[in-house]
């Protein structure tokens, strides 16, 4: 087994009651990339797909596998290191797509990018970051992405979908397009292959903004509910002549994008700062859930909206507490206190929220099943031995069938994941209640789906996950999840705001598996089909908005992309072969 060191600057800090919060958070940090020597002997899990039999072929498995064992590959490389295929497994700060459809980035252009205004920068960051204004900047800021949503709402739209597709860079995007299309059809701009680029139903636009935090990270108390400040002295910022003033335009083997310029160190975001951003409109500290620096809590626009009657929705294919989809709606100093921020989603007193519990989310899907654990420091005095995402307790105590406020769904036994949450959306309609689906396998996601549609993910630099037929079967897709949800918003009066996570694009860019990455982007592309398939149905898009983007990116660099396309074009021909 071989080992690639990461630079010490980005280590796991261990917290208890007090805690640093990193530089940068995923899935899990490390410090080290453990790579397997060599390929698994078993077959192949088995798809979705009614044939036993595992395609004879799967070439961008194979250039996977071929890539972590040399760790090299003529393709492309994740790092700023090109001679080494996996050098880099954290976030970076590369410009981050955003598409809408029923709303146009107008109003932002009309208004000019903070980063070419000295004094809308330091409002925005508390002062104006080294190197980090650009008086021709085109790109926006993070933030925007709640401005647009609060415009869009002016604008009086009824429905707002935020599509948050975790992790997905520009260059991630194109490697899923050229897998996908079985060729390079663009190096710069929107792109012309993936439903998120051509879909034309509505008025649509494209631009890219930046992601990075107000601090790199702070001291807290997690018992307490108390940030204590200090910490990191790494502020954000962004200097468009290292890091590209567009997202194709970057320095790709600079060490600038991943914090390490000591010259330069911008922060680089993690994906609770990053989400606030979004869904509250504040720059604040890595590992945040709605708490500024200074310790007051961030209201976000869910529960602006809620009171007004909106129904509030929120979907991912990765556990409900995770940093993304708790940022829609709870408070907590550290992203890591998982069972207290789910307690704040689903309407339960909480560390944050002791005598008055929050009204609590109308509608989550999402994953987290199965998971346990008996010990969990960072989540603090209270943690409960048991699921550490979302304790058992806690989900009796919100099931109606316990007098509380939730139908609940759930991954059974021999029951299609499908049917199930199906059958819990119907009966919550009939009977008026609020829904919970949870759903999961290893890890607490969903299963992989890889790129060419199976759910049979090669090892990484993260190991090798594997799936039982049970793990494929009884568990939903994201599209699934996606219109059980819509199933029971389109039944608000007054409309309502939804959230639809692929968190799975995060993990697999964290593992540096493209094609565990593809997969999980085509995977997310038929869930946002979903969506335009619901407003189409319903003639909805001039009460529609919805805005597509990405919290963050990583550093997955595309040598020759004519290789991705060869494997894109093999694979298709060998699932279109009789």
């Amino acid at each position: 087994m071989r080992f690639f060191l990461l630079p010490l600057s980005f280590a796991l800090i261990a917290t208890s009651s007090v805690g640093l919060t990193q530089a940068c958070y995923g899935k899990d940090t490390v410090v080290s990339v453990a790579v397997a020597a060599e390929a698994s002997s078993k077959s192949p899990t088995p798809s979705r797909s009614t044939d036993p039999v595992s395609p004879p072929v799967d070439s961008m498995r194979e250039l996977q596998s071929e890539a972590i064992k040399k760790q090299s590959a003529s393709w492309g490389h994740w790092g700023h290191i090109p001679s080494r295929y996996s050098t880099w497994l954290n976030h970076s700060n590369r410009l981050i797509p955003i598409y809408t459809f029923g709303i146009t980035l107008d109003p932002l252009r009309e208004e000019g990018s903070i980063y070419s205004d000295p004094a809308r920068l330091e409002k925005l960051y508390g002062s104006v970051p080294k190197a980090t204004v650009n008086p021709t900047a085109a790109y926006f800021d993070q933030t925007d992405v709640y401005r647009l949503q609060k415009i869009a709402i002016e604008q009086g739209r009824k429905n707002i979908i935020l599509f948050v597709f975790d992790g997905m860079d520009w260059q991630t995007t194109r490697a899923a397009a050229i897998y996908k299309s079985g060729k390079v059809s663009y190096d710069t701009g929107r792109g012309d292959v993936l439903s998120i680029q051509n879909y034309r139903g509505t008025k649509t636009d494209f631009g890219f903004f930046c992601t990075s935090p107000r601090l790199g990270g702070t001291k807290f108390d997690v018992n307490s509910q108390v940030v204590l400040g200090g910490g990191s002295d790494a502020s954000g910022g962004y200097n468009a002549k290292r890091g590209g003033a567009y997202p194709w335009l970057e320095q790709s083997n600079s060490d600038y994008l991943l914090g390490l310029d000591r010259s330069e160190p911008h922060s680089v975001t993690d994906s609770a700062a990053s989400a606030v951003s979004m869904t509250a409109g504040v720059k604040t500290y890595n590992g945040s859930i709605n708490y500024t620096v200074d310790g007051e809590h961030i209201v976000p626009i869910a529960r602006e909206l809620q009171p007004q009657g909106f129904k509030i929705g929120v979907v991912s294919n990765v556990p409900l507490s995770h940093a993304t989809p708790a940022a829609a709606y709870a408070n907590n100093v550290a992203r890591y206190d998982y069972q207290d921020i789910a307690r704040d989603m689903v309407g339960l007193r909480s560390a944050s929220h002791r005598d008055k519990p929050l009204e609590g989310i109308d509608v989550i899907i999402s994953g987290g099943w199965g998971e346990g654990k008996d010990k969990d420091a960072a989540q603090g005095d209270n943690f409960a031995q048991g699921n550490r995402y979302f304790h058992e307790s806690d989900r009796h105590a919100i099931d109606r069938k316990n007098g509380g406020k939730y139908t609940v769904a759930q991954r059974t036994p021999g029951v299609a994941g499908r049917v199930g949450l199906m059958k819990g959306a119907d009966q919550a309609i009939r009977e008026g209640t609020r829904f919970l689906g949870f759903y999961g396998a290893t890890g607490g996601h969903l299963p992989y789906q890889t790129a060419d549609g199976n759910f049979n993910p090669t090892f990484d630099a993260k190991g090798t996950e594997k799936y039982s037929q049970a793990d494929i079967d009884e568990n939903p897709t994201l599209a699934d999840m996606t219109e059980a949800a819509l199933k029971i918003l389109e039944k608000s009066e007054n409309g309502f705001w939804l959230m639809v996570e692929a968190g799975d694009v995060d993990w697999a860019n964290h593992a540096n598996n493209l094609d565990s990455s593809i997969g999980a982007v085509l995977s997310g592309d038929a869930a946002f089909d979903t969506l335009v398939n619901w407003v189409q149905r319903t003639e909805g898009w001039d009460d529609t908005a919805i805005i597509v983007t990405s919290d963050h990116g990583h550093f997955l660099v595309i040598d020759d992309a004519e290789v991705i396309a060869d494997a894109g074009r093999a694979d298709r021909q060998t699932v279109s072969a009789p």
